[in-house]
């Protein structure tokens, strides 16, 4: 079969012939019909320091994807060749102190497709079938690849109710954008984005934004306070991972209120504990990955009721040959999410 794969350890991908996943008796195997191009990929493809230290090829990538099941392996129940599926991209242990308490998430054995092991910018991907997740005919193909990093913007936004509240976004890539629509159909009173980049302030206003500001001019913070009443958001999503955002998450985040990280900052970030956390009150939140399977299910009841566009952020389709178009248009912030189509 045709795939994408990190055949050295250099700078770079290409398409190449891999042999066709076999599977257990208690995996399936999916046809791959789109696949999302991840910022995670990008860093693979750039082969960073983060890529060095963990990823070892040869490797087929891809972790955001949706598909046909062709084949099940004997121990598979409720799954059937022709179901329309995505899957949970963590494979976690299953047996562990933390997957037995409901915390799956925070696994400490966790196994991501794409990145620890074959993912699914190929034609076919095994996956076990308790990752599966089956897709109502209402969700499109296109929407239905981006259940991952959608999950994550589902998990940040909708930790705790906010319903009537502000809530802030920093950082407007897809996952921000994601949950500036969910925050909006939340029933959210005021969603406020802080993106530098216009055009991404522009695809925010798209999702929903009430205010979309700029923090490059050096005011948001003042900024925030006049729309709040001097208050501050109740709830602010972190999703840059700029040291400079990490900060200001917390300023701008009122007293008691909650501050949800999920952006990974490359080095450490320096923030006034005191000031701006402790005395605050704030609740902090460290977002990995989606509740498994709470997440799943509240995304896919949203899409399926029709409550939640992705169409703004999808700025491109492309055919599987042509992925490096996708990661270009990536890296120089042409792109907001890039879906590859493999039928």
């Amino acid at each position: 079969m045709k795939a994408i794969l990190k055949s050295e350890a250099a700078p770079g991908l290409a398409l190449r012939d891999v042999p066709l996943p076999e599977i257990r008796s208690s995996e399936v195997l999916i046809k791959v019909r789109r696949a999302g191009i991840c910022g995670t990929d990008l860093h693979i493809h750039q082969w960073d320091h983060w890529s060095q230290n963990r990823v070892n090829p040869p490797l087929v990538l891809g972790h955001e994807f949706m598909g046909e099941v062709v084949e099940t392996g004997r121990l598979v129940q409720n799954i059937e060749a022709g179901d329309r599926v995505s899957a949970e991209g963590h494979i976690v242990c299953g047996h562990c102190e933390f997957c037995g308490t409901g915390q799956s998430h925070v696994c400490r054995d966790t196994q991501i497709i794409g990145i620890d092991r074959d993912g699914a910018f190929a034609e076919y991907v095994s996956i076990p079938a308790a990752n599966i997740i089956h897709i109502p005919d209402s969700i499109s193909d296109d929407h239905a690849a981006l259940f991952d990093p959608l999950g994550n913007a589902f998990h940040t936004v909708l930790h705790t109710d906010v319903a009537g509240k502000v809530v802030a976004v920093v950082g407007c890539g897809p996952i921000g954008l994601f949950a500036i629509g969910i925050a909006r159909v939340a029933g959210a009173a005021r969603v406020i984005a802080i993106e530098p980049h216009e055009g991404r302030r522009e695809l925010a206003g798209r999702m929903g934004a009430h205010d979309c500001l700029d923090p490059l001019g050096g005011g948001v913070e003042d900024e925030i306070a006049e729309l709040t009443g001097g208050y501050g958001a109740h709830v602010v999503c972190e999703m840059s991972g700029h040291p400079e955002g990490v900060r200001s998450a917390f300023r701008i985040c009122r007293n008691g209120g909650h501050v949800r990280l999920l952006g990974l900052p490359k080095h450490t970030v320096e923030v006034n504990l005191a000031r701006d956390i402790i005395f605050k009150g704030l609740h902090v939140y460290g977002v990995v990955g989606r509740l498994m399977y709470r997440t799943w299910i509240e995304m896919r009841d949203f899409l399926a009721a029709g409550r939640l566009d992705l169409d703004p952020v999808i700025t491109h389709r492309l055919p599987l040959p042509r992925f490096e178009e996708g990661i270009d248009a990536m890296h120089s912030g042409e792109a907001a999410k890039v879906v590859l189509a493999l039928d």
